[in-house]
């Protein structure tokens, strides 16, 4: 079955109007947000803002921001800082993964060694237990 629209957070589907109405919030404060960079709406063809569902998310969090607060400065340079801190978390993350990958070859390697290793050393302990030949 075919997704809906709905289902989509990053489709740009709610107006300024629809989104002061869902927070209770002013249509300027809307505006301000995004004249500050705070949150950066789609624009419609005919050039009226349209909110995915993850802007109207973070315009909730803004709000509470504003609401303890904090100027719209400070709150677009938190915006960013949290966006970074996701960025160097997935970075920290892929490099733990690379890290593990290349501990688990190491200690394949290692293993592989110590195979060969035990390999040559009993086949020399044979060769030092063989019977000497009758020429000597």
């Amino acid at each position: 079955m075919p997704s809906l629209p709905l289902d989509d957070e990053n489709l740009p589907l709610f107006t300024v109007g629809q989104v002061s109405e869902m927070l209770e919030i002013q249509q300027a404060f809307l505006r301000r947000l995004d004249e500050y960079r705070v949150v950066r709406p789609s624009r419609s063809a005919g050039g009226q803002r349209r909110y995915t569902r993850r802007e109207i998310t973070v315009v909730q969090y803004v709000v509470n921001l504003v609401d303890e607060g904090m100027t719209l400065t400070a709150v677009r340079r938190v915006l960013e800082l949290e966006e970074r801190v996701k960025e160097l978390e997935a970075q920290r993350d892929a490099l733990r993964a690379e890290l593990e990958a290349h501990r688990a070859a190491l200690q394949a390697a290692v293993a592989e060694r110590d195979a060969r290793l035990a390999r040559l050393t009993t086949g020399r302990r044979e060769d030092d237990r063989a019977p000497e030949s009758p020429d000597r």
